[in-house]
């Protein structure tokens, strides 16, 4: 097919424009000085402008034109897909006024420094006026990429397409519902028995650095390929085919935040390394892509909870924790695998346990709508952050650094993404039961310290497909059924239950 060529070429070289801003991105967030915060605004304010211009120039427009008439007169499957997903990012790109394009990238650069400082001074007022032209500003762009959307999808349906495509807030309440109801009495259970755990040990930054080396090492980290940096959220960010960047960061009083954090990141970074770049037809087309971001949530809370979080990674990690602190802070490999699972509510979504999670994802998920579909004031958003957090979990925010201001999120207008954390909770577990049919209980590898045949398996299911299929499409070609939130609710009261046990037999 003679015309997909050009039309590849073109593609690769928004990739490379597009890798630049990531760059400028990742290191905005790592060892950028605070004072460059509008100069690097204005950077990526003219890369938006630049990727905006490439992504709906008539140029781009005959390429693509060119090439569906040539695939329209072969079989060709996978080609197809690939036009199919850039003829409806042309359409959307092509609804968006390019004003409002670089109006929003400064807006979110804006926004991510003065959420910085908001979060650093616990002063919410210092960040409110930042959230709130956000919001105007991604509710303009909703009403912009209307017409491009099917009829009957709301803005916040229309801004989660990026993360999840073709979501529903129909949908997430079915998925979430049995989430609000069977969640909140599981987590009683919990608090209500004498589960007791050791006092967190202190381990040094260089020693928790460390660890996460460890770790990483043993989990096929690549030097050559790969880097690991310090943030203020951890995230994971791929800026080029052979460039893998994760950040992690050490938090007082959570000895495990650093060493769970690479884990997670690590995971993402697994699934972006697997996805299939190398073959023809998937790089630079989005069928290199990740499916979705609840899927790319699946592969990062896998390898953190599945695995780094399990009783038979403890048992193999116990020993070298100890080695590490030249002492055992624990007193056993059991109590070493509690305290990496405390469950206990706490304030915090990246440090909170598996049990409590998804109500911290629920609780953002419901802020958001509001905030966008509502009506909520964004001057009222901390009050009704504290009187409902505390109404799922129990707990009342002490602070705004605590509570709505801990998220980098919404400082970088990302709404609509919250979701896809919960969904890949729900996608981990279900492809978790598929991955256990098919090799067996995985405490196995894991206990072996081999994490090949996780990896080989996740290959060979999940990350090769990319943008072939959607999120719930993937979940059902892998596991036979569509998803449910079964399958996480039955492994959390299973995990439950074996934590609590020896604390049951204890008390009688």
């Amino acid at each position: 097919m003679q015309a997909l060529q050009p039309l590849r070429d073109y593609l690769q070289q928004t990739r490379l424009l597009a890798s630049i801003s990531s760059t400028l991105y990742f290191d905005q967030n790592t060892v950028m000085p605070a004072a460059s915060a509008p100069w690097r605004g204005e950077q990526l304010a003219l890369l938006a402008a630049q990727l905006h211009q490439r992504q709906t120039s008539d140029e781009y427009g005959d390429l693509l034109a060119a090439a569906e008439a040539e695939a329209a007169q072969s079989n060709a499957a996978l080609p197809q897909r690939n036009l199919e997903l850039l003829r409806l990012e042309l359409d959307r790109r092509r609804c968006l006024d390019p004003d409002l394009v670089r109006a929003l990238t400064r807006a979110q650069s804006h926004g991510n420094a003065v959420w910085q400082e908001a979060r650093r001074t616990d002063s919410y007022a210092t960040f409110a006026p930042a959230l709130q032209q956000l919001i105007s500003l991604r509710l303009e762009q909703a009403g912009q990429l209307r017409q491009a959307e099917p009829a009957g999808r709301s803005p916040w349906e229309i801004l989660a397409q990026p993360f999840e495509p073709d979501v529903s807030k129909t949908r997430l309440e079915q998925l979430f519902a049995p989430l609000k109801q069977h969640l909140p009495p599981l987590l009683n259970q919990v608090m209500a028995t004498q589960h007791s755990a050791a006092a967190a040990p202190d381990i040094s930054p260089a020693l928790q650095d460390q660890l996460c080396a460890d770790l990483l090492q043993s989990w096929g980290y690549d030097r050559q390929r790969c880097h690991v940096s310090r943030s203020a959220h951890p995230f994971s960010c791929t800026l080029g085919p052979h460039d893998f960047r994760i950040t992690t960061r050490v938090v007082d009083g959570q000895p495990f935040s650093c060493f769970l954090a690479a884990a997670h990141e690590w995971g993402h970074s697994l699934y972006e390394q697997g996805l299939p770049r190398d073959q023809p037809q998937a790089f630079p087309w989005p069928l290199g892509d990740a499916t979705s971001m609840g899927v790319h949530e699946s592969q990062s809370l896998f390898w953190e909870c599945r695995v780094a979080r399990s009783q038979a990674f403890a048992e193999r990690w116990h020993p070298k924790f100890c080695q590490a602190l030249k002492q055992d802070p624990w007193g056993s490999a059991n109590q070493f695998w509690r305290a990496l699972n405390p469950m206990r509510p706490g304030f915090i979504r990246v440090e909170a346990d598996e049990l409590s999670y998804c109500l911290h994802i629920v609780l953002r998920y419901e802020l958001e709508l509001d905030l966008l579909e509502g009506g909520l004031p964004v001057e009222e958003l901390p009050q009704q952050w504290n009187q409902r957090f505390e109404q799922l979990l129990g707990l009342k925010p002490c602070s705004d650094r605590v509570g709505c201001l801990q998220d980098i999120h919404w400082a970088e207008a990302m709404f609509g993404y919250f979701p896809s954390y919960a969904l890949g909770h729900l996608i981990s577990a279900q492809l978790s039961e598929a991955m256990v049919a098919d090799l067996g209980p995985l405490e196995a590898p894991i206990a072996a310290d081999d994490p090949g045949p996780l990896r080989d398996w996740l290959a060979a299911h999940v990350w090769h497909l990319g943008r072939s299929v959607n999120a719930e499409q993937l979940v059902e070609q892998v596991s036979g059924v569509p998803l449910s939130a079964e399958p996480f609710l039955k492994y959390l009261q299973e995990k439950v239950e074996r934590l609590l046990a020896p604390q049951r037999s204890a008390v009688s």
